[in-house]
């Protein structure tokens, strides 16, 4: 199966996961754009390039559009979910950054709290692959 191609279907379970996980991320993003921009702001590391409030809007436009794919491509949801997955590796030195910075965010008020956090983007990663199939249904290369 090329990594286009339609995928399989999928049970109801891993059908409504999809379908949480993008309307989570499609929320996330809303609030990296509007009331939350300023608590984001605290999780983006001080090595990133650019205007750490650019970062914050550009990753709620991200998280907008792979949630929108993830309810709205549902025959794509393999390549979503790898995209997703990605995304969700690629924003964890944010909380790390936050952690080791000791930044309040979200909550986050003392380093016990931000540090519990970590392993759940784990839990992200893994649950976004479950959710859509992607480790399952993912191209195998024939023998």
């Amino acid at each position: 199966m090329p990594l286009l191609d339609e995928a399989p279907p999928t049970s109801v379970a891993r059908t409504l996961g999809r379908l949480a996980a993008g309307g989570v991320l499609v929320l996330a993003g809303i609030t990296h754009l509007t009331v939350a921009r300023r608590a984001f702001r605290a999780q983006v590391p001080d090595w990133v390039p650019i205007d750490p409030d650019a970062t914050v809007l550009l990753s709620g436009v991200a998280e907008i559009a792979l949630g929108s794919a993830l309810v709205g491509l549902p025959t794509r949801r393999v390549p979503v979910g790898w995209a997703a997955a990605a995304f969700f590796t690629a924003i964890f030195p944010g909380n790390v950054s936050q952690f080791v910075h000791g930044r309040d965010a979200f909550g986050l008020d003392t380093d016990a709290k931000r540090l519990a956090r970590l392993p759940l983007q784990a839990v992200l990663v893994a649950g976004v692959l479950w959710a859509t199939g992607a480790w399952r249904d993912r191209p195998r290369r024939s023998r």
